[in-house]
């Protein structure tokens, strides 16, 4: 009888042969693991923390003379230097040059000579003349010298337009008043006044009213600031003023 060849069953107990790692003793025994580092007990560990701001808190100061109108350079530096205050300082067109050395800048009326100072000329305002609302001079839209001879011309303590060429005037027989005071006393009739328009609307009153004198001198209104302090801050209204963008180059 045949015999048939038996295979090997399985789990004959025979070892496995082992294979040799042929790997370099670097890659069999890698370096081990630096230890994870922790925070010191003595520090304390603040996630998302706030951005520190160190610029120090400031105001910029800002002179302005009567009639002036800087609202929209304002509101524009309100949106691009929230953290910086505007602060609004009136001040007197005869005093304003001694006021410009305790201001970071000022809107200021020429004549102003001075070489210590920045000027930048930003408008020139129109004469007007202001009388009784219901003054004949009311009349018409608009007003030359020759319309006013023999009219009484009140002087001004706060004057900013300067000696006037009006041939035919009388001038007023009290003593000069202040810009609001003549308007009120023109109003009741008593003679008229020059002053540019921007001080006229300062000044409104429903007695008086006024006509653009188109022949009168105009005032022109300026931003000056000291050489020796032109701060960035400064450079931003002077950017502000003259329309630059926040992302504009000089």
């Amino acid at each position: 009888m045949a015999k048939h060849a038996r295979r090997p069953g399985r789990g004959t107990g025979k070892p496995t042969p082992v294979r040799r790692n042929k790997a370099a003793p670097a890659e069999r025994f890698p370096p081990p693991k630096p230890p994870r580092k922790t925070a010191r007990t003595d520090q304390k560990v603040v996630f998302d923390a706030p951005a520190s701001d160190s610029e120090e808190p400031r105001t910029f100061r800002l002179g302005v003379v009567p009639g002036a109108t800087p609202g929209r350079w304002v509101d524009a530096w309100k949106q691009r230097m929230p953290r910086v205050p505007l602060e609004l300082v009136p001040i007197d067109v005869a005093g304003q040059r001694a006021a410009i050395d305790e201001l970071d800048a000022a809107l200021v009326r020429l004549p102003l000579t001075d070489p210590s100072l920045h000027i930048i000329t930003l408008y020139d305002e129109i004469p007007v003349v202001v009388a009784a609302a219901d003054s004949h001079l009311m009349a018409v839209d608009e007003l030359t010298a020759t319309d006013l001879e023999g009219e009484v011309v009140i002087g001004l303590t706060d004057d900013v337009l300067g000696p006037l060429d009006l041939p035919g005037t009388v001038p007023a027989a009290f003593a000069p008043l202040p810009t609001h005071e003549a308007i009120a006393t023109a109003a009741s009739g008593v003679g008229i006044l020059i002053v540019p328009m921007s001080l006229a609307r300062m000044h409104r009153r429903k007695d008086a009213d006024h006509r653009r004198l188109v022949d009168g001198p105009t005032s022109t209104v300026a931003l000056v600031w000291p050489r020796e302090r032109t701060t960035p801050d400064v450079d931003t209204f002077v950017g502000i003023v003259r329309g630059r963008t926040a992302n504009s180059s000089r």
